[in-house]
């Protein structure tokens, strides 16, 4: 088959998948069309632990970064507790990711 001898253009229907015998009638939107409608806001109420749990996380990862340095944790100044502050402060912040 020569080159001039192939269609050109759309070999599939607009909104079918190659392959598919589907084919959206004109005028409608197919279902997996880019438009998303927005969500309504009494749906984005998010429930009240999420806060309290994201600020929470922020401020006992906060304290213990701070007492890990004034040396008032047993033990000392270790990077445990360093560590263990930072995953508290960034458990917080993915936490905050998920309050509306």
């Amino acid at each position: 088959m020569a080159s001039g001898d192939r269609p050109t253009g759309r070999v599939t229907a607009k909104g079918a998948a190659p392959g598919s015998k589907r084919v959206t009638p004109k005028g409608s939107m197919p279902s997996s069309g880019r438009y998303t409608p927005p969500v309504p806001k009494e749906y984005k109420v998010s429930p009240r632990w999420v806060p309290v749990l994201m600020f929470t996380l922020l401020g006992v990862g906060m304290l213990m970064i701070v007492t890990n340095y004034l040396g008032v944790l047993p033990g000392g100044a270790k990077n445990t507790y360093l560590l263990i502050g930072l995953g508290l402060i960034t458990g917080g912040f993915v936490t905050a990711t998920r309050y509306h």
